[in-house]
């Protein structure tokens, strides 16, 4: 890795030199007259401002006459590249700081200094960020912040280089019952330091759980909640942080982490306001996964009345060929490809649409995609009928056993089999206790068929509001893809 750096920095610089010199300049390099970079060429200054003897600018004074690379390190979190950098130490200390140069030549070196802060100057953070984050200097007590519960989307996860979850986000109160909604994090301004609390657990997947070490009493959470509570008592003496506001980006001392092991204690912050801390970090234990967290202050944690929902006929209906999308399934460990607005993969009769929804079950054993009815619950007596145009590919692997989730399921294959789900979504991961199911199975594949699911059998229930769509059956670790198109529910 260091000498694909000293090459990559040696293209870069043989670019500079051949952009920016003279001819005779020019000729001088193509003869390879070029200082190799040595420690005693290297030096900075030091010197602090104006407005604090606690904010420090360093300046490259290196004695050197050929283009260089230069890559400040602070002692503080703040790395830089520029020729000059000012910083703020708002807490005393000793910092050591270092510059390192890169030559063309592929040469480098490196020169530290230790930097001492005589005393705190914590006005230097008495700034909108911090203060929203901390509740400011004068909250001796500190701000406690907490996983935004109650509401859609305060934990999810997508792509390391995304902007957005886009692969998941967890509903309102989807992860009750589990370590999650323990966690509790107060942070302070004097001393920048953070205390966090839990009930001895953390919560995380199968990938952090073996990050961790494997540790003993590990508690699987049942299908609702998923994954596992891991024991981890929280360091007792607390934390401190580093908020960087040119990067925006938050760093957790001595490994911590917001509840959800992941191997970082990085957060990229996405929005840091009085009443939201929405970041981001790239896991390490899971390359190419980024996972977010939406924290709220712990007094706003209060969940909402409930909605009094009563029958209603509401007919629905959604092709998939433009967003917005009026019906907008959210997904249950699906694989990362489902995604509504796919291009059909075979536009002909009886299906020639040009967008369909792409459904990749994944190898979790309960993978589905479901929709909720914000306000009412679904009036069954003439509304009774969920028709689907499905695709079911023959290149999914429909012979080969699978892990099942225990003993109880009968059948370890992927099967090609839809089922339609009616659900009590105020049961949370009981819902399934009291659902009703119609089932479509050994269906032929590399063709659409148009199928009716037929609920007038319970049109007296006036306790579901969900349905839920799951292809090639559940309780087995059998992957596959699948497509639907022309969802309507109606009479």
């Amino acid at each position: 890795m260091k000498n694909k750096i000293k090459y990559g920095m040696w293209v870069l610089l043989s670019l500079f030199i051949v952009a920016s010199c003279s001819p005779q300049e020019s000729d001088k390099y193509s003869l390879g007259v070029l200082d190799t970079v040595t420690q005693d060429m290297v030096s900075f200054s030091t010197v602090p401002t104006t407005k604090s003897a606690n904010e420090i600018v360093f300046t490259n004074t290196s004695n050197i006459n050929a283009p260089v690379a230069v890559k400040w390190d602070l002692g503080n979190g703040v790395k830089a590249t520029s020729q000059n950098i000012t910083t703020q130490y708002p807490e005393k200390g000793d910092y050591t700081v270092t510059l390192t140069l890169y030559a063309a030549d592929g040469s480098s070196a490196s020169k530290s200094q230790v930097v001492h802060i005589e005393n705190d100057d914590f006005s230097l953070i008495n700034t909108p960020a911090y203060t929203n984050l901390t509740g400011g200097a004068e909250k001796l007590e500190g701000k406690t912040w907490v996983f935004d519960q109650y509401h859609d989307g305060h934990f999810g996860v997508g792509p390391a280089d995304a902007d957005s979850p886009s692969w998941w986000q967890c509903p309102a109160d989807g992860k009750d019952g589990s370590s999650l909604y323990t966690q509790k994090f107060t942070f302070y301004q004097q001393g920048t330091k953070m205390k966090w609390e839990n009930n001895g657990y953390v919560y995380t997947n199968a990938a952090g759980v073996a990050g961790l070490g494997n540790p003993a009493g590990v508690i699987e959470n049942p299908g609702g909640v998923g994954d596992f509570d891991v024991p981890y008592v929280p360091d007792a003496a607390g934390y401190t942080f580093k908020l960087n506001e040119d990067a925006m980006t938050l760093e957790l001392s001595g490994g911590a982490f917001f509840g959800f092991y992941t191997g970082t204690s990085t957060f990229k912050i996405y929005s840091l306001t009085e009443t939201e801390l929405y970041v981001k970090c790239v896991s390490t234990v899971e390359p190419g996964n980024s996972w977010w967290f939406r924290l709220i202050p712990e007094e706003l944690n209060v969940a909402e009345p409930p909605i009094v929902k009563t029958p209603k006929a509401i007919p629905l209906a959604e092709t998939f060929e433009s967003e917005p999308f009026s019906v907008n399934f959210q997904s249950e460990t699906m694989g990362s490809l489902t995604k509504a607005g796919y291009a059909n993969p075979a536009p002909v009769p009886i299906n020639q649409s040009s967008k369909v929804f792409l459904y990749q079950k994944s190898n979790d054993f309960y993978s589905n995609i479901f929709w909720v009815a914000a306000d009412y619950k679904f009036d069954l007596t003439t509304q009774n009928k969920i028709r689907l145009k499905v695709f079911l590919p023959s290149y999914n692997d429909y012979t080969t056993d699978n892990n099942v989730a225990g003993s109880w399921i009968a059948n370890a294959k992927l099967l090609k089999k839809v089922a339609v789900k009616l659900q009590d979504s105020s049961l949370g991961g009981n819902a399934w206790t009291t659902q009703t199911e119609v089932v479509k199975e050994n269906l032929t594949t590399d063709k659409w068929l148009d199928l009716v699911f037929d609920f007038s059998s319970v049109a007296d229930r006036q306790d579901y509001d969900k349905i839920v769509i799951q292809f090639g059956g559940e309780g087995h670790s059998g992957s596959g893809i699948f497509f639907f198109d022309d969802f309507s529910f109606s009479e």
